[in-house]
């Protein structure tokens, strides 16, 4: 299977460049995968479509101000800092631009109270192993020095402060919990609290895993065949209770709608390693792309994907490639805003 074959044009115009007036007034696809029909809905929607038997699956994970601006000590060149992952102690896992400006040994100062010492490269493009230098509370430092790393296709060059206060708010979900992720799970920013009130009185049970959202959500394929594609590891959590409320509600055989392809993967890769779901502390690499057979889920709800993108895969996967690609047609024809602060689809 080649990458050229999840391929698809968008207008610039539709990449959402702020989110929605109101969480929940953004509009939703759905897609019915048996008959292969599409409605136009609008998220506020959800509540009547999710049926009483069923149980909602969400990713709790928050946005950490990952990316830091600072400048070479030694010459003052502008430097970017974009925090992946937490390694042992002070060492984190990064992406540094422009990286030909970096060597070991370079300090990046971010601020009076925050510096970045450059230790070793990585394989990845721009990938540098560093040590920050701070005192106190890691999140705490980052609050006061860092900036929610939006995806690149947000340009926010000239963003006033009103701008930077709306993306502290609207890039995180409102059930959002442990900071770890660079990026948001997307679908779950549709979500208000009275939203999943409604679910609740509705019947719906409703249950939480974290996946903390690193560079393997977003990678680009680089390779025209996918199956030479790898993954980057990410790691995620299932509790107890996640773990029994999920393994009970399917033995009821209710159905599992995950919001998020972070969510899937999750569900699917504990299922892959223990034949069912269980508490754990443990990594995903799992790729998925059609003709996958999902052994978990059985709707989605998710955000549109890049083209060519693994998230863009995943979904062919559950609703057949060509039945994506006629939705995002149609999706294009109805002017539905693209990607992180974009309208939504509901695979059911």
């Amino acid at each position: 299977m080649l990458v050229s074959e999840f391929d698809y044009e968008l207008p610039e115009e539709l990449i959402a460049q702020l989110p929605a007036d109101k969480r929940e007034n953004s509009k939703m696809l759905v897609l019915e995968k048996e008959s292969k029909q599409i409605f136009h809905k609008h998220f506020y929607d959800i509540v009547d479509l999710i049926d009483t038997n069923s149980i909602l699956v969400l990713n709790n994970t928050k946005v950490m101000p990952a990316r830091l601006y600072g400048k070479k000590e030694e010459t003052g060149a502008k430097i970017e800092v974009f925090l992946l992952k937490q390694l042992e102690g002070k060492k984190w896992e990064t992406l540094i631009k422009p990286s030909k400006r970096v060597k070991e040994g370079t300090i990046i100062k971010i601020s009076d109270e925050l510096s970045a010492k450059a230790i070793e490269k990585t394989e990845e493009d721009g990938g540098w192993i560093v040590e920050l230098i701070y005192e106190g509370n890691i999140l705490e430092v980052l609050h006061r020095n860092g900036n929610i790393p939006l995806p690149p296709y947000i340009e926010r060059k000239l963003a006033n402060e009103d701008i930077k206060k709306l993306d502290f708010e609207r890039y995180q979900t409102v059930y959002a919990k442990d900071e770890g992720s660079v990026a948001a799970p997307t679908a779950g920013l549709h979500f208000t609290k009275e939203i999943l009130q409604k679910l609740k009185d509705k019947g719906v049970e409703i249950a939480y895993v974290t996946l903390n959202v690193g560079l393997g959500t977003f990678r680009p394929v680089k390779c025209e065949n996918i199956l030479e594609h790898k993954m980057h590891s990410e790691t995620f959590e299932i509790s107890e209770d996640t773990a029994r409320k999920i393994n009970e509600a399917k033995a009821k055989g209710k159905k599992l709608i995950a919001v998020g392809t972070t969510t899937v993967r999750t569900l699917e890769t504990a299922y892959q390693k223990y034949g069912c779901i269980k508490a754990c502390h443990d990594h995903s690499e799992l790729f998925i792309y059609p003709p996958y057979e999902f052994k978990v889920i059985d709707e989605l709800i998710t955000n549109f994907h890049l083209p060519k993108s693994t998230l863009l895969m995943l979904v062919s996967a559950l609703a057949g490639k060509d039945f994506i690609f006629k939705a995002y047609k149609e999706a294009i024809e109805n002017n539905y805003r693209f990607f992180s602060y974009g309208d939504c689809m509901f695979i059911r």
